[in-house]
């Protein structure tokens, strides 16, 4: 099954929005064992979206439209794909019926505009949504098939997941992969693959997919089976043959999250931990707190960008700081200990650093960061050089430091530092 991915918008094409659609519809198929082979990103105009669905027609067997069904009359897809397929808007009573109980169950008036929603081409399959008043639709074409969903991420994954899957997977039988991830962080993908390349070689040999899935500090190893029950328990030996010899880099499955793994420990042994941030801005402690339940385990943070703040509030000896700098190993271990102390926890991280873009010396260049962790064990700091861009800077101390920390809470030792 070939699928063509269609996202209609303008604010996709200025870059005022991020496609995260497309990148979920991608994964999701592939998942599913379908191939996206094309992804196309087009203005809400009648022209554009008649010859999108025309081209994609010509060399897919399954196209999903992504946007264009609201309620303003600059939203066209609907009237335009009944264009396409010769057909007419009809009112849809049961649709109608669900857009009304949608307002009615928020106290909002439903305007006519509203009532056009329920308007439906009379050849499409109406895909029921629970979730906003723009339902989806299904057209059968010569044997293929288009699905138009609202572009609103949330409303799209479910209109795929209850209905379009399951109705795909009827009329194009596919035999599903099954995939495995390995999750990393701090080490690039050629380090990885230097240190696994035996275990990469045998992987491959077996007949198994392996891809390297890198971002912003962290790479994601996954591989892929056709055959899942078969070959579930080798798959699993690979893992823990990598996480022996990486226990410092790797830190979970699947979806698992830094802050995720860290929290479940801090449960499991009843610790609680806080952070003091400089060039970070607090975003190690958001998302510390982002996971449901951090309540029990996180007691705070304290944001302390200027020096007096860090003296004031967590005992930063303020000589220190104007003689070796507050991007040092000195000011951010003393962070670190006076923060466990104000903050009362079992461990503390602190971090400061050169994000950038200006501020940056020839002894410490923008990207230079120092995180430190004081804990029952003691405290300790180390350094990093990032790089030169303030957003992968920042995200880039977050899982650093949120790694060191899991590190230290499992008492794994890195026997490396490196840098990438």
């Amino acid at each position: 099954m070939k699928v063509e991915l269609i996202s209609i918008g303008d604010e996709l094409l200025i870059g005022q929005t991020v496609n995260t659609n497309a990148t979920w519809l991608g994964r999701e198929f592939a998942q599913r064992g379908a191939s996206v082979n094309y992804t196309t990103v087009i203005r809400d105009t009648k022209e554009d979206i008649l010859h999108a669905v025309d081209v994609a027609f010509s060399r897919v067997d399954v196209i999903v439209v992504t946007g264009g069904l609201g309620p303003t009359k600059d939203d066209i897809t609907k009237y335009t794909l009944c264009e396409y397929f010769n057909t007419e808007l009809v009112l849809n009573e049961e649709v109608l019926a669900r857009v009304r109980g949608y307002f009615e169950a928020r106290g909002r008036e439903m305007l006519d505009t509203n009532i056009k929603q329920a308007e439906m081409p009379k050849s499409a399959r109406v895909l029921r949504n629970d979730l906003g008043t723009a339902s989806g639709m299904w057209f059968d074409h010569e044997g293929k098939v288009l699905i138009s969903l609202p572009g609103v991420p949330y409303e799209m994954k479910h209109l795929m997941m209850e209905h379009a899957f399951p109705l795909l997977s009827e009329k194009f039988p596919i035999k599903s992969l099954y995939h495995r991830t390995l999750q990393t962080q701090g080490i690039g993908e050629s380090y990885i693959a230097e240190r696994i390349e035996d275990v990469e070689t045998d992987i491959r040999n077996r007949g198994f997919g392996l891809a390297y899935l890198p971002s912003s500090s962290q790479v994601r190893l996954r591989v892929s089976s056709e055959h899942a029950e078969e070959n579930e328990q080798i798959i699993e030996s690979y893992f823990r043959q990598i996480e022996e010899r990486l226990p410092e880099y790797v830190y979970g499955r699947e979806n698992d999250r830094l802050s995720e793994v860290i929290g479940r420990w801090m449960i499991e042994n009843g610790k609680t931990v806080g952070t003091v941030e400089s060039c970070t801005g607090g975003s190690i402690a958001a998302d510390l707190v982002s996971v449901p339940g951090s309540s029990a385990y996180f007691m705070g943070s304290m944001v302390t960008y200027s020096y007096d703040l860090k003296s004031k509030l967590v005992g930063v000896n303020m000589e220190d700081i104007e003689t070796q700098g507050a991007v040092s190993e000195t000011v951010v271990r003393q962070m670190a200990e006076g923060g466990r102390k104000a903050l009362d926890v079992d461990y503390c991280i602190a971090a400061s650093g050169i994000a950038g873009p200006g501020g940056g010396m020839p002894e410490k260049p923008v990207g230079t960061v120092w995180i430190g962790i004081s804990g029952p064990n003691g405290t300790f700091a180390k350094k990093f050089l990032f790089g030169d861009n303030r957003e992968r800077n920042i995200l880039r101390t977050v899982q650093t430091a949120l790694n060191l920390l899991r590190c230290e809470v499992m008492n794994i030792r890195k026997k490396e530092e490196i840098d990438h």
